[in-house]
C-alpha cells in the first residue's frame, strides 16, 4: 500500500475519531439529561430528549457554515465574495509588521490583566485554602487532608509557586507570566504548523477572547503552568532542539498529572509531524523512557495518595461527557462553530496539511481526558480550566484556516 494511501486512510479515521467524540459533547449539550438519564443509579423523572436552547442555534451554525464552506470550495459563490474569502484566506504579514502587531495584543492583555494580580485569590476561589495549606508545610505530604497531601505531589507547579511567592511577593505573578508565554507558544506553533505569521496573530486573538482562558490566566490555584509546558512540548517536536519534549511533558505531568492522558496525542503528532523519520524513532523512545520514569514515581508513591483515590466506574466515564458541555456555555463560539471547525480541518488534511490531523486529535483528545480522568477516581472535578489546552487547540485550528496552500498528496 503507498504512503499516499496510508495516509488518507490515517487522516479518515482521524476524522471519524474526532468528530465522534466532539459530536457526542456536543449531543450532551443540546440533550443534556441524555446520558445521566441512563448512567445514574437511581430513577430519574428525567426526559432524555428534552432540548436545551443550544439546539437552534448550534443546528443553523452548522448547516449554514458547512453550506457556505461548500459552496465556496465548489466555487458556486458570487466571484466578488468567494474572490473576497480567497483573499483574506491568502493574506500574510511581514515579519516586522506581524511582530509589532503581536507585541501590541500582548501589551494591551498585559495592561488589562494586571489589576488581577493584586486580588485576594482566597476571596476568589475557597480551593485557595487547600493550595495555602500545602505551601506551609511544603515540600511533605504528611498531612490528614487527602487534598492536601496531594497538592504537594505536584512538585513543579509547588515550586514555582512558592519561588512566586517568596520572591515575587504575589503568588499571581508567575502563573500569569506563565499566562503570557501560553498565548506567545499558541501562535508560534500556528505559525510552525500554517507556514503563515497571520494565522499566529488570529490564533491569539481567538484565544484572548475565550473566557475560560481569561477567567483562570492569573489564578494560582487553577494556574497554566501544566499548559504552558504541554505547549513547548509540542512546538520542540518541530524544532532541532526536540529533545525539549519529553523533557517539557514530564515537567507538565509534575506539575498536572492530568497531562499524563495527553502522551497519545503527543505520539500521533509525532507520526504525523514532518520532520526526519530517525528524528521521529529518537522522540519515540524518548517519550517511552519518560512515561516509564513517570510510571516509576508514581508506583512508588503511589502510597501517598493514589492507593485511596483510584476505583473503576464506566458509568462516570459516560457522565464525563457532559464536562465540556457544563464547561463551555459561556463560549458561544466554540458550541457554534467546533463541528463545522473539524470538519474544515479534514478537508485542509485532504489537501496536505498532515497535521490537520493532529490539532483534530488534539481537540478529541483533550475532550476525551475528562471521561478518562471519570473512569478511574472520582478525587478529580471536570472544572472548566481543564478545557484550556482545548480553546488554545481550537485556536490554533482556526490559525490554520489561514495556512498556506499545499499540494494535496
Amino acid at each position: 500500500m503507498s504512503e499516499t494511501r496510508i495516509s488518507k486512510i490515517i487522516t479518515n479515521t482521524t476524522f471519524l475519531f474526532s468528530i465522534g467524540i466532539i459530536g457526542i459533547s456536543v449531543i450532551s449539550v443540546i440533550f443534556p439529561a441524555l446520558i445521566i438519564s441512563q448512567t445514574y443509579e437511581f430513577p430519574l423523572d428525567l426526559n432524555p430528549f428534552e432540548t436545551s436552547p443550544w439546539l437552534l442555534p448550534i443546528f443553523f451554525s452548522v448547516i449554514s457554515l458547512l453550506t457556505f464552506g461548500f459552496l465556496h470550495y465548489k466555487k458556486k459563490l458570487p466571484f466578488s465574495l468567494s474572490n473576497t474569502i480567497d483573499l483574506i484566506l491568502n493574506f500574510e504579514l511581514s515579519k516586522r509588521i506581524s511582530i509589532i502587531l503581536g507585541l501590541s495584543i500582548l501589551a494591551i492583555y498585559i495592561g488589562f490583566t494586571i489589576p488581577e494580580l493584586f486580588i485576594d485569590e482566597s476571596e476568589q476561589w475557597p480551593d485557595y485554602i487547600v493550595l495555602e495549606s500545602a505551601l506551609n508545610i511544603w515540600p511533605s505530604t504528611d498531612h490528614l487532608s487527602v487534598y492536601i497531601k496531594e497538592q504537594n505531589t505536584r512538585y513543579v507547579r509547588m515550586i514555582l509557586l512558592e519561588f512566586s511567592q517568596d520572591i515575587f511577593q504575589n503568588i499571581k505573578f508567575l502563573p500569569f507570566v506563565a499566562s503570557v508565554f501560553t498565548v506567545i507558544f499558541t501562535a508560534l506553533i500556528t505559525i510552525q504548523l500554517s507556514k503563515k505569521r497571520f494565522a499566529g496573530i488570529i490564533a491569539m486573538l481567538v484565544l484572548l477572547s475565550s473566557v475560560t482562558f481569561t477567567d483562570f490566566d492569573t489564578i494560582a490555584v487553577y494556574e497554566n503552568f501544566w499548559v504552558l509546558f504541554y505547549l513547548i512540548s509540542l512546538y520542540s517536536i518541530n524544532k532541532r532542539w526536540w529533545h525539549a519534549s519529553p523533557v517539557n511533558f514530564i515537567l507538565s505531568i509534575f506539575t498536572k498529572a492530568f497531562t499524563a492522558t495527553y502522551f497519545w496525542m503527543n505520539f500521533f503528532y509525532i507520526y504525523r509531524a514532518t520532520i526526519p523519520t530517525k528524528t521521529k524513532l529518537l522522540l519515540f523512545a524518548s517519550y517511552g523512557i519518560v512515561l516509564g520514569i513517570t510510571y516509576w514515581i508514581f508506583e512508588n508513591g503511589r502510597s501517598i495518595i493514589y492507593d485511596d483515590i483510584i476505583r473503576y466506574d464506566f458509568n462516570a466515564f459516560l457522565d464525563g461527557f457532559t464536562g465540556w458541555g457544563n464547561s463551555m456555555q459561556l463560549e458561544p463560539f466554540v458550541l457554534l462553530f467546533i463541528l463545522p471547525l473539524t470538519v474544515m480541518l479534514f478537508f485542509k488534511s485532504r489537501n496536505g496539511l498532515k497535521q490537520a490531523d493532529s490539532i483534530m486529535i488534539l481537540l478529541a483528545g483533550s475532550i476525551l481526558a475528562g471521561p478518562l480522568i471519570s473512569l478511574v477516581t472520582d478525587f478529580y472535578f471536570i472544572l472548566p480550566y481543564r478545557f484550556i489546552p482545548f480553546v488554545i487547540f481550537m485556536a490554533i485550528a482556526v490559525g490554520l484556516l489561514f495556512s498556506k496552500k499545499i499540494n494535496p498528496e
